[in-house]
């Protein structure tokens, strides 16, 4: 079960708006490289037993959960609005993909996240230190429930069976965060970005995003299926606790 990630929903910048139901959706993958990958972190290579993993669970998880998955469709698009939205995120050796997610924000997102900066320092402030915001005003009610049970990242277990994520990883983030991550880039890099991680186990939208950063450069340099194991089991606790969420 994935942790969930409080990010904007930006429809305006290469996000794409899809129907409720999953078709249309296998081949978004853009095979362009976001920046050049860094070679420090060349010699990581995740193990072939990572990626049976991944197809395993993601298969499993995805027949078990498809009659809820179409019922949260049902419920989002109830306002009129897309049930899916899919945005690029960075992915392994920098090439971007199009993550998948139930929409938990206003169709006007962008526009009202804008005005909200603009208009509030203490917002603009908050933003700029973790990209988050603990009271958005752009969720809608259905998207602050699915956002605090991490329902509304159960369509990524798409992207991992398309081998555009893993299981376990560093969270997919935008082109525009990457320069936060500086040097350290090359680990977020050697890996395929997950549905859940160190970050989400270890506090998430409690820590600042430089520890963040600590965290997946952490589990990347260390990377091995015990801990993949530990984290998958630990994410259970942390999404039924709601610990870190916003």
């Amino acid at each position: 079960m994935p942790a969930s990630e409080d990010h904007v929903e930006n429809y305006g910048h290469g996000a794409v708006l899809l129907s409720a139901g999953f078709s249309g959706t296998a081949n978004h993958h853009l095979h362009q490289p976001a920046e050049p990958t860094l070679t420090a972190a060349a010699n990581i290579r995740p193990s072939p037993a990572k990626r049976l993993l991944d197809l395993t669970v993601a298969s499993v998880m995805l027949v078990l959960l498809f009659p809820l998955m179409l019922v949260v469709a049902l419920a989002v698009c109830a306002d009129g609005g897309p049930s899916l939205f899919a945005q690029q995120r960075l992915g392994r050796n920098g090439l971007l993909f199009k993550c998948l997610k139930f929409r938990t924000m206003v169709l006007n997102a962008d526009q009202a996240l804008r005005e909200l900066l603009a208009t509030d320092p203490a917002a603009a402030r908050e933003w700029a230190e973790t990209q988050k915001l603990r009271k958005d005003p752009r969720i809608t009610r259905i998207g602050a429930f699915l956002r605090a049970t991490s329902l509304d990242e159960l369509p990524q277990l798409i992207n991992v069976l398309r081998g555009e994520m893993s299981l376990v990883g560093p969270r997919p983030i935008v082109r525009e965060e990457a320069p936060r991550y500086g040097v350290d880039m090359q680990y977020y890099y050697a890996v395929r970005p997950g549905l859940t991680g160190l970050w989400q186990t270890s506090g998430r939208s409690e820590l600042s995003y430089d520890q963040r950063v600590q965290l997946d450069v952490a589990y990347v340099r260390g990377l091995s299926m015990v801990k993949d194991v530990k984290i998958l089991l630990k994410t259970v606790k942390v999404v039924l606790g709601r610990v870190g969420a916003v």
